[in-house]
Parts: C-alpha cells; sequence; structure tokens
C-alpha cells in the first residue's frame, strides 16, 4: 500500500528542482505490528547520471595561476534567475545588510614532501590527514614521531619500508624518516619519524613539504601558491586543498562589508584531497564521498539562529558544513551523540525537525557539558533532491565537470547551473581554483 506525499520546498521556498514526493511505505511483520514509516524517495536521488552534470571545459579557461590583486577577480552574480556580473571587489552591492557571511578559517597545510632514493627514483608523499593522534592540532604539534595517513605517489619504486630526508631548521640539520605501517585502501598509513625533539611536525611540515595545489593546473608548485593558495583569513592548520571561494577576500573587501552592517563567523573544515577528484561512476549512487573534520563553535550557532533568513555560505566547504551542523542537532534530539553525518543519512531522514530546533539542541548540548565548541565529521553529499534548511545564498568559484562540487551547485539553482556556466564560458571567466567567482541566489 502506497501514499503519496508532497515533499516540502526549502525553507525559503525558492529553489525549484527538489524531488516531488515522498513515498510512504507500510510494512507488515510476522508479529502483525504494522506501522507507517517515511521513506525519502531516494531512485530518483541516487540515479542522477553523472553525465548530466557535465560541460565543455577548454584547458585555457582554467586559471593556472592567480591575478595580481585577489579582488579583481571576475563576479557573476545570479539573482533568482537574473544573471550579471561585476568584480569582486563590489561584491558588498550584492550582499543585503544585515546579513551573515560564514567562512571556512581553514589553513592549507604544505601536505607534498618529496623523497629521492639513492638510486634516483622520486617518491612524493601526500599527507592527508592524522592517524595517531587523530586530532589535527596535536598531530601538528607532535614531536619526535606521528603517524598520517598519506598517498604515494610513484609507490612501485618504494620497495624497503623506510625513506630519508635531511632537512634544516633554524640551521640545523634534522634527518626525516618515513616508515610504512599499513594500507587502507589506496591509502597508506605512514609514521614520520625525527630525532630532534624541540621541532613540532608542524614545522617539519612548512619546512620540508610543498603546498597541494590541484592537480587539473598541470604545474608544480611554485612559491606564489604558498601565499596565494590560502586564504587571508586563515587559522586552523589541516586542510590539504584550498576553500577557494575565499581566495578573492581582502581587507578592502571585508570593510566594506563592515560598513554594510555584515555580520561575520567562521567555521572550520578541513578540505580533503577528494574535493579534487571527479565521479567516475555512471551515477551518484555509486560514488563514495571523503571524510572531512568540522570544528563548530557556540557563537556560530548562536548567529545562524538570529539571521536565519540570511546567511549565505562562502564556499562549498562552509555549505557543506553548515547543512552538517543541522544534521548534528537532528541526532542529537534522537540521542546519537556520534557526531559524524554519513553520505546519504539526510535523504534517509523519517523526522520532520525545524532548523532552529535543531540549532537549540545542539546549544543545549554545549551547554549541559560545558562546550564552546563541537568537533564532528562529514560524507554529506548535496545533490539536486536535497533540501537546503541552512543557507541561503552560496559564494563559490567554479567547478570541474561531473564533480559534486557541481552537483551542489546544481541542487541549489537546479537546470539554471548550464546558463550559469555557459555564460561565463562566453564572457571569458577563468575556471576553478584560481579562477573567477559568482554569487548565488536561489
Amino acid at each position: 500500500m502506497f501514499f503519496v506525499y508532497p515533499a516540502l520546498k526549502d525553507r525559503s521556498t525558492k529553489s525549484k528542482i527538489y524531488t516531488e514526493n515522498y513515498l510512504y511505505v507500510l510494512k507488515s511483520f510476522f508479529t502483525k505490528e504494522s506501522y507507517l514509516f517515511l521513506i525519502p524517495y531516494m531512485n530518483s536521488i541516487q540515479n542522477i547520471k553523472i553525465k548530466d552534470y557535465s560541460y565543455n571545459l577548454p584547458d585555457e579557461k582554467i586559471a593556472k595561476y592567480p591575478l595580481d590583486k585577489r579582488d579583481m577577480s571576475k563576479l557573476l552574480i545570479y539573482n533568482k534567475g537574473q544573471i550579471s556580473d561585476d568584480k569582486f571587489h563590489n561584491l558588498d552591492n550584492y550582499i543585503e545588510k544585515d546579513s551573515l557571511l560564514i567562512f571556512n578559517n581553514t589553513k592549507v597545510i604544505q601536505a607534498r614532501i618529496k623523497f629521492k632514493k639513492p638510486t634516483g627514483a622520486d617518491i612524493e608523499i601526500f599527507c592527508l590527514e592524522p592517524y595517531e593522534p587523530s586530532d589535527y592540532q596535536l598531530a601538528f604539534n607532535q614531536t619526535v614521531s606521528c603517524k598520517w595517513i598519506c598517498l604515494i605517489g610513484n609507490l612501485k619504486k618504494w620497495k624497503n619500508n623506510e625513506l630519508l630526508k635531511e632537512i634544516e631548521i633554524n640551521n640545523e640539520k634534522i634527518q626525516l624518516v618515513v616508515k610504512k605501517i599499513d594500507q587502507i585502501g589506496k591509502n597508506y598509513i605512514l609514521e614520520f619519524l625525527w630525532e630532534k625533539d624541540k621541532f613540532t611536525f608542524g614545522e617539519i611540515l612548512q619546512k620540508s613539504g610543498l603546498t597541494p595545489i590541484p592537480p587539473y593546473l598541470n604545474r608544480n608548485s611554485e612559491l606564489i601558491d604558498k601565499e596565494r593558495y590560502q586564504t587571508i583569513y586563515s587559522k586552523k592548520n589541516g586542510s590539504v586543498a584550498a576553500p577557494t571561494a575565499g581566495l578573492h577576500f581582502t581587507k578592502s573587501v571585508f570593510n566594506k562589508l563592515k560598513n554594510k552592517n555584515v555580520k561575520i563567523e567562521e567555521l572550520t573544515l578541513h578540505v580533503g584531497a577528494g574535493t579534487f577528484r571527479p565521479v567516475q561512476s555512471e551515477t551518484v549512487a555509486e560514488h563514495e564521498m571523503h571524510t572531512e573534520h568540522i570544528i563548530i563553535n557556540k557563537a556560530l550557532i548562536e548567529n545562524l539562529i538570529k539571521y536565519s533568513d540570511k546567511i549565505i555560505s562562502v564556499g562549498t566547504t562552509s555549505l557543506r558544513a553548515l547543512e552538517s551542523i543541522y544534521w548534528i542537532g537532528v541526532k542529537i534530539l534522537n540521542n546519537n551523540y556520534k557526531f559524524h553525518i554519513t553520505q546519504w543519512e539526510p535523504y534517509n531522514q523519517k523526522q520532520k525537525i525545524g532548523v532552529e530546533q535543531s540549532l537549540q539542541a545542539i546549544l543545549q548540548y554545549m551547554s549541559n557539558n560545558n562546550l564552546s565548541h563541537i568537533q564532528a565529521s562529514t560524507q554529506i553529499i548535496i545533490v539536486p533532491g536535497y533540501e537546503f534548511k541552512v543557507i541561503n545564498s552560496l559564494i563559490t568559484n567554479y567547478h570541474q565537470p561531473k564533480s559534486t562540487l557541481l552537483l551542489l551547485v546544481a541542487a541549489l539553482i537546479g537546470e539554471e547551473w548550464r546558463k550559469v556556466y555557459n555564460y561565463s564560458l562566453d564572457n571569458n571567466f577563468r575556471f576553478l581554483s584560481y579562477g573567477d567567482s559568482s554569487i548565488l541566489i536561489p
């Protein structure tokens, strides 16, 4: 027995692309106990074909280097179906006064370390996330040794168990040793060891590592990347990719926003290497999202409630974190204190819980446990059919064809994403990480 129930639009009733209905399924069990429960109409979502979210991106449209001035990049404005363009330094003209802008304050680490074997072979270690200790701050403060989950480039040339590299910090020479400990899928747990206990792993990386610029730039990292592949407000070490929507912001832009009484808040989501990975499967259902770690503070939650109808996410990483925050509140209301959001969890939710109710639950939990912040992790995938809970608008760069980030944009503005991207291609916008920006107001 089936019942069709119209799905609620997102809170602002702006998006036109949400799933048309939900299925109510009546189940009978051998105990003769029957009950009605809600299952999101998953088939229409998980069967989304990735080929439908592609476009032709010529190599010459990809920005290989940043502009001389961050805020001189172009800005596309999509406002309820209308498209125009401007320069990013005029962003304040398109932000309503008394809005709330939320930034990801993560900091890109020098995550790539190159080793040269006595045979001459080059091997590259790409540090993805800390393993032991797993806390980012603790991992960067380790002396003598620590373990990380890493990718290994040119693995076939690494025959024995150790790699050696000599580095110099403050005129002191240090021998860095790396050992293979275990394998997790395509990644490896590696142990880093160094004999000088007065140097932290953070200092080791800063001195010996390279900036992990995106592979689609097809070039080696350069000195300019160390400064420009980093937002001016970055604080918390941990990302292996920049939250690129924030690369355009300057002190001047912030001052103009402040003069318009725009509130600024920050969260932390450490961006993983999976952000570079195009979807290889035919449908969304077959794609596994990577896990990313979040830190949220009490002031942020309070302001999400206060500015509930004027919340602008700066970047897709901030957006994924903000939407995950809602689902953390739902977990708390269900007495589930494992703060990890799985890929499809939001689509399987049976309850209808208001945004403020969810956020108040987080505040109450923090108060009860005397917490100033919460650490969580998320695999959330946002695709057409997702019902946005927290954000109203998005500032973002342009994303790769067949990527989960392009699917996220389509979830927000529907098929209008094609109009946005075609306009940008036709009007000489620069694409991807070092490219131009857009503000999307659905």
